[in-house]
């Protein structure tokens, strides 16, 4: 039986399951198996790049029929770019980290569906005033970038639940198999947004040795920094760190951002390990759920396990 919620209503969807729209990992193909799954599958278009979007919607929309979406960096976005992307029809947007007003009548126009990710209580409130259609509460442990000041999922996603009224939820961070979608569910959230896990799957764009520590993992090797965006040169804001797995430059560095963003050297050395291939294409973006995975499936058969995982465990729950 599947558990039908506010979302799997709202988006048309059959399993209360989003994909995080991941930059570097969450592409057309995958985007397609999830949605195939009968989760929503979104792109991770980062600022909205017109040839990736133009390469990767034809592979999504040829390897499904059901309801997608489209994230983006809200901070990156410039002019029309959103736009541009509501022409490929998704039935959702979602606008993460930065101010998402001026988009949001632009995505309600096309008929799509407001997708607002939060990391805090003024946050939820302004998406409700933008009339979000849902809600993707992220708590920190969450991997990727996620607020420098958040709050833990269990505290922060019922908190944002009972704020939010009747619209739908969907409670991000330490996600990743079917016992926390049951607990997001059981916190009043209408599903659950996953990352990490997706990043191990067969269709994930993400580099094999990223999969590789992902699989290696542990939760207690993932940590919030701002190391690796100021080594690297990533103009992120300074409000938002990223948790993630071990790295030479953030042993290198940690505690000493300062000394890092004053020396050019440090952007050099990091360009040139890159060059060189000691290490991955980007930092290794893991939750505090990691070492929950163990295998790199289809995810269109890993969205249904999961969602059989989840009425499991919300049976057991129920036997007490």
């Amino acid at each position: 039986m599947a558990l039908a919620t506010a979302f799997t209503r709202l988006l048309g969807v059959r399993h209360p399951i989003a994909l995080a729209p991941m930059g570097g990992s969450a592409g057309g193909a995958l985007a397609a198996a999830v949605s195939r799954g009968g989760g929503l599958g979104m792109l991770g278009s980062g600022d909205g790049d017109a040839q990736w979007l133009a390469r990767e919607v034809p592979l999504l929309t040829a390897g499904t029929d059901r309801p997608w979406g489209v994230g983006f960096l809200t901070w990156a976005l410039r002019p029309g770019v959103v736009e541009k992307a509501l022409e490929y029809g998704p039935r959702a947007v979602m606008l993460s980290f930065g101010d998402p007003g001026p988009y949001a009548a632009a995505v309600h126009r096309a008929g799509a569906k407001l997708i607002l990710q939060v990391t805090g209580l003024d946050e939820a409130r302004k998406a409700l005033d933008l009339g979000a259609d849902v809600i993707v509460a992220q708590g920190t442990e969450a991997g990727g970038h996620g607020a420098r000041r958040g709050r833990s999922t269990l505290s922060f996603v019922p908190t944002v639940v009972d704020l939010a009224g009747p619209v739908p939820v969907l409670a991000a961070g330490g996600i990743a198999d079917g016992r926390g979608i049951a607990a997001a569910l059981t916190l009043g959230a209408a599903g659950a947004l996953l990352g990490t896990r997706f990043q191990a799957t067969a269709e994930s764009l993400a580099d094999p040795a990223t999969v590789a520590a992902i699989l290696a993992g542990r939760g207690e090797d993932t940590e919030r920094n701002s190391v690796l965006d100021i080594v690297r040169g990533s103009p992120w804001p300074s409000a938002y760190t990223a948790r993630t797995l071990g790295h030479p430059h953030l042993e290198r560095w940690q505690g000493r951002e300062a000394d890092a963003a004053a020396d050019p050297q440090a952007r050099r050395d990091y360009d040139d390990d890159l060059a060189r291939g000691v290490i991955p294409p980007l930092p290794v973006w893991a939750g505090e759920a990691v070492d929950l995975i163990g295998d790199r499936p289809p995810a269109a058969g890993l969205v249904e396990a999961l969602a059989g995982q989840a009425e499991q465990a919300l049976a057991r729950a129920g036997r007490g």
